[in-house]
């Protein structure tokens, strides 16, 4: 794991649908960010992160009597716990008798929690990794299936992957939005001389092993952006720098 960044693979509870993936770039990145800092703060209560280490490690649902006996709390500090991490999207609930019976007589069912589908990743400074793994896992699958070059594949896929960005947001193509969009992806943009500085790498680590086909790919990513916009008078080129993207948007 590349330093900075903290991963907290919660696993897939059965019948539940994903959610969002950890890390996952797009136009609404950011809301994602502060709903996973704010997952991974809860944690910082040991005996809650006690008690979500515990549900984790059975391989089905457990109630709140069992944690509150496995942990060595009080049965209703052991409910509020585990409520509050349902809630944050870390433990998923269920409803079930225990006793196996239905019917009349069979008694209320109890409130059952296991780890939930949903994954958390909080990265300082923002990276994307799983994004850029997602890319190159589709091009090579592509590019088997096809006899295409992979890097040809691989850059098609990634300006797709810009344009379809910044062609689901509402609102004009226009210099400002297009800042926003890379604020939200993790690029940490600067207006300096009507060029676009990016002051972050999403994919940094990725880039200092493997620098052309990631540089590629990453250009080849915000060219899609720039052309879903249409508007911004600006093209994307490659021009690496200490401490920043290799990439810097200028006038066209």
């Amino acid at each position: 794991m590349a330093p900075g960044m903290h991963s907290l693979p919660l696993g897939e509870a059965p019948g539940q649908a994903g959610g969002h993936v950890a890390g996952e770039a797009g136009p609404d990145a950011s809301a994602d960010v502060a709903a996973d800092v704010s997952a991974v703060a809860i944690l910082d209560e040991p005996a809650r992160r006690r008690i979500y280490a515990h549900v984790c490690a059975q391989a089905g649902p457990v109630g709140r009597d069992d944690v509150a006996h496995a942990v060595d709390v009080p049965r209703r500090t052991a409910a509020f716990h585990l409520d509050r991490l349902a809630e944050r999207g870390l433990l998923a609930v269920t409803f079930a008798r225990r006793s196996g019976r239905s019917g009349p007589g069979a008694g209320r069912p109890a409130k059952l929690y296991q780890r939930s589908a949903r994954e958390v990743s909080v990265s300082l400074p923002p990276r994307h990794y799983d994004l850029a793994g997602r890319l190159l896992a589709g091009a090579l699958v592509e590019a088997q299936q096809t006899g295409e070059p992979p890097r040809e594949v691989l850059d098609r896929r990634a300006r797709d992957l810009g344009w379809t960005w910044a062609s689901e947001q509402p609102g004009p193509g226009d210099l400002g939005f297009l800042v926003d969009l890379l604020e939200d992806n993790g690029y940490e943009p600067q207006v300096a001389a009507g060029d676009v500085i990016l002051h972050n790498c999403p994919f940094h680590a990725l880039a200092q092993e493997h620098t052309e086909l990631v540089c590629g790919m990453n250009l080849h990513l915000l060219e899609g952006v720039l052309d879903g916009l249409g508007t911004t008078g600006l093209r994307a080129h490659l021009d690496p720098g200490p401490s920043r993207c290799c990439v810097r948007l200028e006038p066209s």
